[in-house]
């Protein structure tokens, strides 16, 4: 199953790379992403793979575009790239661009299809997205087991539950003194986070036990900190509420 796992993460980052390759500029506005930099570091994690694969396929699709770099010009080209490459090559812009969001679980047929998505900054909803979501607890997952808060325990991602927090570590499965983590993501090396009212109740609970992970700065190189019981530290949290006007038509039939 690990293997199979591998083998689908790498051709996953073969076509990004020859994506990032094709289109370049345009292949990075058409995903929403500011620089090379920025699009390898959250899709390199959120792939479950590496920032530097992702630069290291692209460079090895250069010499087959015409683009400003060279690449990996002195030696001819991976057997498994080129084969990649005679498969996909004539893929269009749209279509290469919506099979790299749909490697990490992004449906373009989901959108309405009428403007494209922005967040209040303006950004791209689907790069920030990435970032502060799947890019973030994949970092996480690349570095838990060498934090030492963790070792000897059971890793479990509890993302899909909505139990208030990402992961569950714990010495047996039926262990009731786990330790929760709760994963954010910042585009920036510094901003503002948001606890939900959910995430907040499991930090007030579990207190010690409750670990917020915070990855900042995708935008040029990820690294992390981590807060302990964070609702009695340093972080200074204010309530927020805002009344939500949900729209709706009705009918009989």
């Amino acid at each position: 199953m690990s293997r199979w796992r591998d083998a689908e993460v790498r051709e996953k980052s073969i076509l990004t790379g020859m994506y990032l390759s094709k289109f370049d500029q345009r292949g990075l506005k058409e995903l929403g992403f500011k620089s090379f930099r920025e699009a390898r570091n959250i899709i390199g994690y959120a792939l479950g793979s590496s920032p530097e694969s992702i630069k290291n396929y692209r460079d090895e699709f250069d010499p087959l575009f015409p683009n400003p770099r060279k690449g990996w010009h002195k030696r001819p080209t991976r057997k498994n790239c080129l084969k990649v490459f005679e498969e996909y090559k004539d893929l269009d812009l749209a279509s290469f661009a919506n099979l790299v969001r749909s490697f990490v679980g992004y449906d373009v047929n989901v959108s309405s299809g009428l403007e494209p998505e922005l967040d209040d900054a303006g950004e791209s909803a689907f790069a920030r997205r990435l970032a502060t979501g799947l890019a973030a607890e994949r970092y996480f997952i690349s570095v838990s087991s060498d934090l030492s808060e963790f070792q000897g325990y059971l890793r479990e991602n509890t993302t899909m539950y909505g139990c208030g927090y990402d992961f569950r570590f714990s010495r047996e499965r039926t262990d009731n003194e786990f330790l929760a983590v709760e994963v954010k993501g910042l585009m920036e090396s510094a901003g503002g986070l948001t606890m939900t009212r959910r995430e907040h109740e499991a930090a007030e609970a579990l207190r010690d036990r409750y670990y917020l992970f915070v990855v900042s700065n995708f935008r040029r190189s990820p690294t992390h900190q981590m807060f302990q019981d964070p609702l009695s530290g340093t972080l200074l949290f204010r309530k927020s509420e805002r009344m939500i006007l949900q729209v709706s038509w009705l009918t009989s039939v």
